[in-house]
């Protein structure tokens, strides 16, 4: 049974390496309780999500969520992974992932509208790491249960700065924009898209920040071992050794509200058509549209308030 005195989530998510050092912190924070987890497809398949997820929890060493797989494919498009980010089992490709641990037999998406059948109106938070195709499913089987989700908090969007994926589109939202136009259109009254660019800047983890973790214990070290691919692809781009960390951001951001910097309400759109500019978000940064969907878009952290978060909770 949940602990009422404590902050109910369900976690959403295409666990890869740095979803897993976000979700190790949210299962040491003692201010909330997870209620369960379903993975989707994105960063790898939802069923190599589950066992990274599988693994990470075993390596948090707190308590165990149960964990359920959801979408193995996005809505229309094809599944594209993020090898280069993540490796190919998402975590690196160290062996460090527990093959042995298995996922519960039911449906994720399933699972998901069950928890929030069984608990009071608007009493969750729903955190989401990946793409949206879960929640655009689960909104399209049963939109009367969605609508008892207290609060949305997901990674999602540029923000100001230019794509990750492409010259104008961030992983998530492109590796299903179908799903993200559901989700924004559908009005959860309390939707906040934490953006790339809030791990950008001074939230980026560098090369003093990355030691500190390593040399925190042994599951600080599993956090950074678990990013040498994402390490790799910044040394590339940016030629020095840094972690731009979107998930833990998100996780912070959702966890910790109260550490936002800079976060307004725009309406937005997707672009859905096919082409080079398939997943590019339309931001009227402006304010000059009346009506369309809404969202909040936190773009900047309290960087020292972030960094401390993540040193106290990945310590042994």
């Amino acid at each position: 049974m949940a602990d009422v005195n404590k902050r109910k989530l369900i976690i959403d998510t295409d666990c890869g390496s740095d979803d897993a050092m976000a979700i190790a912190m949210a299962l040491r924070d003692e201010s909330c309780e997870i209620l369960m987890f379903s993975t989707v497809s994105g960063n790898v398949r939802a069923d190599q999500a589950a066992s990274n997820l599988l693994t990470t929890i075993q390596r948090a060493g707190t308590y165990a969520p149960k964990v359920y797989i959801g979408s193995m494919e996005m809505m229309k498009r094809d599944f594209v992974g993020a090898e280069d980010t993540h490796g190919k089992d998402g975590m690196g490709d160290l062996g460090l992932v527990d093959y042995s641990l298995k996922p519960e037999k039911e449906d994720g998406i399933d699972m998901l509208l069950k928890t929030l059948e069984e608990n009071e109106d608007r009493s969750i938070d729903l955190i989401t790491l990946g793409p949206l195709t879960n929640i655009a499913k689960a909104i399209l089987r049963k939109p009367e249960t969605m609508r008892k989700i207290r609060r949305v908090i997901s990674m999602a969007v540029t923000g100001k700065a230019g794509g990750n994926v492409t010259d104008y589109a961030e992983f998530n939202v492109w590796a299903d924009a179908e799903a993200f136009k559901t989700v924004i259109g559908f009005g959860f009254e309390d939707l906040t898209l934490v953006a790339w660019d809030a791990s950008l800047g001074d939230a980026v983890l560098r090369k003093e920040d990355i030691e500190k973790i390593r040399e925190l214990s042994d599951l600080g070290k599993f956090c950074i071992d678990i990013n040498i691919s994402l390490l790799k692809l910044n040394q590339a781009r940016f030629h020095e050794d840094i972690l731009d960390m979107a998930d833990p951001a998100a996780m912070f951001a959702a966890l910790c509200p109260e550490a936002i910097r800079e976060c307004e309400e725009y309406v937005l759109d997707v672009d859905v058509s096919e082409g080079e500019r398939y997943g590019y978000v339309d931001i009227d940064s402006h304010h000059k549209k009346q009506s369309g969907p809404k969202a909040k878009i936190c773009t900047k952290l309290d960087a020292d308030l972030y960094k401390k978060y993540i040193m106290e909770h990945l310590k042994g």
